[in-house]
């Protein structure tokens, strides 16, 4: 008789090395070249490919016995299901993302100790520790933001004080002037600011605070009429239109109308900036709410519904167009809306839609005037390409088609390079940004021709300036600038997020809104890069578009806002 052979040890090392890509799949694209196809597929990678080259380890390969295989690979499915069911409704991403990797990497690591005692607990905490937390959203590079299951929200914390109080109405409505910057990156839609010099020496001369205050979530930025900043915040069901005393930061009125919009990336309330024209503001909420309010007091004038009005169903981060006023029409677009009625344009007096426009695709961009090739126009900005639109009876001009494929949107706007001959769009998952050349026959048949396609900016949500014949961006994270003659770039630097850029072209200054949100000024030169300046504006991620006027800076975010004096 003789004795059965010794069990051969675990093959373990495989299992190391699949977990190992996992990790390094999941995190080191989202650093180096986030919002790329290779960020994309590497994070789908590791909590796809990764869990299913395990199980084929785990079941053939590894040696473990096969009551350990089978019950191994039950515990990690039934737990990681029981997981995903319990947590919270804005952390079930996170399970199913980053928590599938670390799940596997956990489980392998307890393999080392060689007891299934440690192998349950260390699953068991791996996966159900999940459903203690919750998720803030998410920042331009997808890392999420965690805060305890449990803990009181931004914007619960909002609602319990003072600062979400209703005021009361005006005893006398102010005689509400021209607008200042009446609405989405200011005057033109272009975050360029004229006229304008300021004290680059922040280390000596910084920016001084005047006020700070509490907001509702929300994405969008300020419009500016006379002492009157507008802006839209989600407070509990409710969207509402604030507007508050420029120069204390104290509200003056306030438009609310039951509807609640959130996902779980973005978080909650409306995206979109108003629009000031000729004592009245024009609203757009994340669900579709079309407002057109008095100026002076916040009173309805008039209300739409653009899902209901095109049959658009609400996009996956909710309806982000700011109204674009032309003549005697409010114009929005209504991303996912049948063939021919995306772009839709109402009467400014009536609410009346006049006519509906041809832009198909995902979108969350705004309508943009602009004169090209000497014909005012229409240009919308989707995942399907670009458009151009009457603006007086929505008829098509002409189209350029750069389809991202699937349901792939863009979230920035044109920029019409000087002369009106051609414009910039950009793209992020790694397309980068086009010139297009644009012009019109005797005829009125137009061509919009591809000059160049530059993978050196690709932008994501965040809109460039064209200034001394550079365009100003950000590259994925990073600040960039490429030549529009050409596409080449000329520099890439500085990590301010998913920020945001206003220029200001009297002194050759980038004004640029950090997604930590930081203030700080970069030289808008083809040289490189040089940071002049850099000051902490505001606490948390902000993704909204800064406003300057008379020397003011407006900033804000999904949880306070707050004004500067720059110095001059």
């Amino acid at each position: 008789m003789t004795d059965s052979a010794p069990r051969k040890p675990l093959r373990l090392w495989p299992g190391v090395a699949i977990v190992a890509f996992q990790l390094l799949a999941f995190y080191v694209p989202g650093f180096f070249a986030p919002a790329t196809p290779v960020w994309f597929f590497g994070m789908m990678g590791s909590f796809t490919l990764g869990p299913l080259l395990l199980i084929v380890w785990w079941l053939f390969f590894s040696r473990a016995r096969w009551s350990d295989r089978l019950g191994g690979l039950a515990l990690l499915l039934l737990v990681h299901t029981v997981a995903v069911v319990l947590a919270d409704t804005s952390a079930k991403w996170v399970a199913l993302a980053p928590g599938i990797p670390w799940l596997c990497a956990v489980f392998v690591a307890s393999l080392f100790l060689g007891r299934r005692v440690v192998t349950v607990v260390a699953v068991l905490v791996a996966s159900l520790g999940w459903t203690l937390v919750r998720t803030d959203g998410v920042t331009g590079a997808m890392d999420a933001e965690y805060a305890w299951r449990w803990s009181a929200t931004a914007e619960q914390r909002f609602l319990e004080t003072d600062a979400s109080a209703v005021p009361a109405a005006p005893a006398a409505p102010a005689v509400v002037e021209a607008a200042a910057w009446p609405g989405f990156r200011g005057p033109a839609r272009d975050n360029v600011l004229s006229g304008v010099t300021i004290d680059p020496d922040w280390s000596r001369n910084p920016p001084q605070e005047i006020w700070r205050r509490d907001v509702g979530p929300g994405w969008g930025s300020f419009a500016l009429v006379g002492n009157r900043l507008c802006t839209q915040e989600q407070r509990d069901e409710d969207e509402v239109v604030v507007c508050y005393d420029a120069a204390t930061g104290e509200p003056i009125w306030l438009h609310a109308y039951t509807a609640r919009f959130w996902e779980a990336l973005g978080g909650a309330g409306p995206r979109a900036t108003p629009t000031y024209h000729d004592g009245r503001l024009y609203t757009l909420g994340a669900t579709g709410v079309l407002n057109c309010l008095d100026a002076a007091t916040g009173e309805p004038v008039w209300t739409r519904n653009i899902a209901e009005d095109t049959g658009a169903p609400v996009p996956d981060w909710g309806f982000a167009s700011s109204p674009l006023v032309v003549d005697d029409l409010v114009i929005v677009h209504a991303a996912g809306a049948p063939e021919g009625r995306a772009v839709v344009a109402y009467e400014l007096a009536t609410g009346e839609p006049r006519w509906f426009g041809q832009a198909e695709g995902a979108s969350y961009s705004s309508p943009h005037l602009a004169t090209i090739d000497g014909v005012r126009q229409i240009v919308m900005i989707t995942g399907e390409g670009a458009f151009g639109l009457g603006p007086e009876t929505g008829e098509a001009l002409w189209m350029h088609a750069w389809s991202m494929g699937g349901d792939g949107s863009r979230v920035i706007q044109p920029a019409i390079l000087e002369g009106g001959e051609a414009i910039l769009i950009g793209t992020s998952f790694g397309m980068g940004t086009r010139r297009i050349e644009l012009s019109s026959d005797a005829s009125g048949a137009w061509t919009a021709d591809e000059t160049w396609t530059s993978r050196g900016l690709k932008p994501y949500y965040n809109d460039l300036v064209v200034h001394r014949g550079i365009a100003f961006g950000f590259d994925g994270n990073i600040l960039a600038g490429i030549d529009v003659a050409t596409g080449d770039r000329a520099w890439k630097g500085g990590r301010y997020g998913n920020g945001q850029v206003l220029l200001l072209p009297d002194q050759d200054l980038l004004l640029v809104l950090s997604e930590r949100g930081e203030l700080a000024l970069v030289r808008a030169s083809a040289e490189g890069f040089e940071e002049v300046a850099r000051m902490q504006a505001l606490e948390g991620k902000t993704w909204n578009h800064p406003v300057v006027v008379d020397g003011v800076v407006y900033v804000r975010n999904s949880e306070e806002a707050a004004a500067y004096r720059l110095p001059v």
